[in-house]
């Protein structure tokens, strides 16, 4: 067996290991179990075992720059997938296809962060930080992640790429809930006494796409409504979630006028707002000179041009650019189906980007290449 098949073995042995173990966002004890594994891998190559940090009773999984922090390693290990799920749809793979839950987004991602920092030169001025709520927006993860990101010269994301490519500008998001207040009735009875929150549910739902700019990329998209109790009654109460996306922190902005400025068609029923604007933009000038470096590398590895590519959706990658440290998203494997039931990887994207991190930490962390990225 050669090398490249112990690499192989070992790649797709961690994959089976990591996406068998559930992580779903919010499940504290399955999150603990899948901390041990990656701890087993990385606390080795570091000499020491990776900090559990609590925020808010959750636990994020942290290991410090031993020497000067040059190099922030970033990734997730939360799913949207409940527990229980593997149960029905197992870590499989079928020829250079692993498929599972989590795998693409991204776990796959977490294989690749161990393997790269077993063989870079100097794992010490390297940082790694792996969070458990990035599914959810990231609530009690943010602060961390702009503090450590804060000590470095360079952020490396290891969130899925796009088709191989890497993600060098990512919109914004905001995240809205509404609630409607109204007076319960008889439906059959006096219909005429009731207030309806679900008929201002619909009006806020066919008004909200109008605050969309199309031309600029904002959306503006309600995702989730409930209402009322039961058939023969007038909805006293109705609720709904609502998602917006944009390229710039102006139209989030002005979206986010627009949200609370929202106000009732329907008589004597009040509208509530909560939420706000959650990442802001990932602009393209934060990636630049990391492009640069990954472009250099993926030659010298014979990798092919690697491509860079925008994408609408957001990572933690928003909040590391925006307080101005340089940042590279999408190093993970090439895939799809992130959030799908078709999910899946490719095993050799997994093992090239192993290589091109590698070669990325070793230039980040050479005192004269680094220069470079420094803000």
């Amino acid at each position: 067996m050669g090398a490249d098949d112990l690499g192989r073995a070992q790649v797709t042995a961690r994959l089976a290991e990591l996406v068998s173990a559930e992580t779903p966002s919010g499940d504290a004890a399955l999150m603990s179990r899948a901390h041990d594994i990656v701890n087993s891998w990385i606390a080795p190559i570091l000499g020491v075992d990776g900090e559990r940090v609590d925020v808010d009773g959750t636990h994020h999984l942290y290991w410090a720059a031993m020497d000067s922090p040059r190099v922030l390693l970033l990734g997730h290990l939360d799913t949207v997938w409940p527990r229980g799920t593997i149960a029905t749809r197992p870590f499989t793979v079928d020829g250079d296809r692993a498929a599972g839950p989590g795998v693409f987004d991204m776990k796959a991602g977490i294989v690749i962060a161990a393997g790269a920092l077993a063989r870079a030169s100097r794992p010490q001025d390297v940082a790694v930080l792996i969070t458990s709520d990035e599914e959810i927006g990231s609530p009690t993860s943010r602060g961390l992640i702009e503090r450590e990101a804060a000590r470095v010269d360079a952020v490396l994301l290891l969130e899925p790429s796009m088709d191989g490519a890497v993600k060098t500008t990512r919109k914004g998001g905001s995240f809205y809930r509404l609630e409607f207040q109204g007076r319960a009735a008889h439906a059959g009875l006096e219909p005429e006494a009731g207030r309806s929150a679900l008929v201002e549910l619909a009006h806020t739902v066919l008004a909200l796409p109008r605050l969309a700019d199309a031309a600029r990329g904002t959306t503006v998209n309600p995702t989730v409504a409930r209402a009322g109790t039961a058939t023969n009654v007038i909805p006293e109460r109705a609720e709904m979630r609502v998602d917006v996306r944009a390229w710039s922190l102006a139209e989030l902005e002005r979206v986010d006028r627009a949200m609370a400025a929202l106000r009732a068609v329907t008589p004597d029923v009040e509208v509530i707002v909560e939420g706000g604007i959650n990442r802001p933009p990932m602009e393209e000038a934060a990636s630049q000179d990391l492009l640069a470096l990954a472009r250099a590398e993926a030659q010298r590895l014979r990798q092919g041009q690697l491509e860079a590519v925008p994408a609408g959706g957001a990572s933690d990658g928003n909040f590391t650019a925006a307080i101005g440290t340089p940042t590279l998203d999408g190093l993970g494997p090439d895939g799809g189906g992130a959030h799908a039931v078709d999910e899946w990887v490719s095993i050799t994207s997994v093992m090239e980007r192993i290589d091109l991190v590698v070669g990325m930490l070793d230039m980040l962390t050479h005192q004269d290449t680094s220069a470079a990225t420094r803000r």
